[in-house]
């Protein structure tokens, strides 16, 4: 049978569609639509093999339900679909994690007083005063910075703490930071729909999860709980880290300032 016969081509036919099938898979990886996604696939294998075998009307009818199946996966898939969009966008389809260490994105130099967010998260550790914060990298974030309180300030530990005063009324929501300015708070974030995230930890974490699975940009969370210190790159969460870790951490991203508030 000429559809059994695999060349060098084919081979590497194969190879792509099984990275495009695994980036896909840890997309919705955890989620409800896992078991959409390997129904999804089996079928349409179960359609290829069919035709294969050049049974017509089986064919045709499998054939007729993926047809109609990519609106159904348009529609289902959404969020995942808009990850895959922003992956491929920022030349992220290949991580740096696994066989393959490929990065393509724009490496560009931002200016962040880390040393200020440090000592702010020290001193809200201390009180167990909750906080989020979100550093943007390439991505401006202005949707969500849209849903918050627009300020423009200058970063500082006075003015981080008073926000998240437990009396203020900017202190429920996020702070987005970008440029070195606290733009603004008390933003509303997509919060992460892993299963796998642990069940000890509150919204404020998932919420910082959530933001850096859609972007590119840093969140720092303190606890209201137990003031620990914990920081998000890429949908991975670090927890239980000191001020210095946090630091040392932000300075490795971002190209510390002079200037110490």
């Amino acid at each position: 049978m000429n559809f059994l016969e695999i060349g060098f081509v084919e081979l590497i036919d194969i190879a792509l569609v099984a990275i495009l099938i695994y980036q896909l898979y840890k997309l919705v990886k955890g989620t409800v639509a896992i078991n959409i996604f390997i129904g999804l696939a089996v079928i349409y294998l179960l359609w290829k093999t069919v035709s294969a075998f050049h049974l017509q009307l089986l064919s045709e009818i499998l054939g007729q339900f993926i047809g109609v199946g990519v609106i159904i996966l348009v529609i289902v898939f959404q969020q995942e679909l808009r990850k895959f969009l922003m992956l491929i966008g920022k030349g992220k389809v290949i991580k740096n994690k696994g066989i393959f260490k490929f990065n393509f994105s724009v490496k560009h130099e931002n200016h962040l007083n880390t040393h200020a967010i440090a000592r702010a998260c020290e001193d809200m550790a201390k009180t167990k005063t909750g906080a989020i914060m979100v550093a943007t990298q390439m991505d401006d974030l202005a949707v969500f910075a849209e849903s918050g309180v627009a300020m423009n300030a200058e970063i500082s530990v006075p003015m981080i703490e008073s926000i998240f005063y437990k009396n203020s009324p900017l202190h429920d929501g996020a702070v987005i930071i970008r440029d070195n300015k606290i733009i603004s708070a008390r933003c509303v974030l997509p919060v992460s729909n892993s299963e796998d995230f642990p069940k000890n930890l509150g919204i404020r974490h998932r919420a910082a999860v959530g933001i850096t699975e859609e972007s590119d940009a840093i969140a720092i969370i303190v606890s209201e709980e137990t003031g620990g210190i914990s920081y998000v790159k890429d949908g991975e969460l670090f927890t239980k880290r000191t001020p210095l870790q946090l630091e040392q951490f932000l300075n490795r991203i971002f190209t510390k300032i002079s200037s110490k508030q």
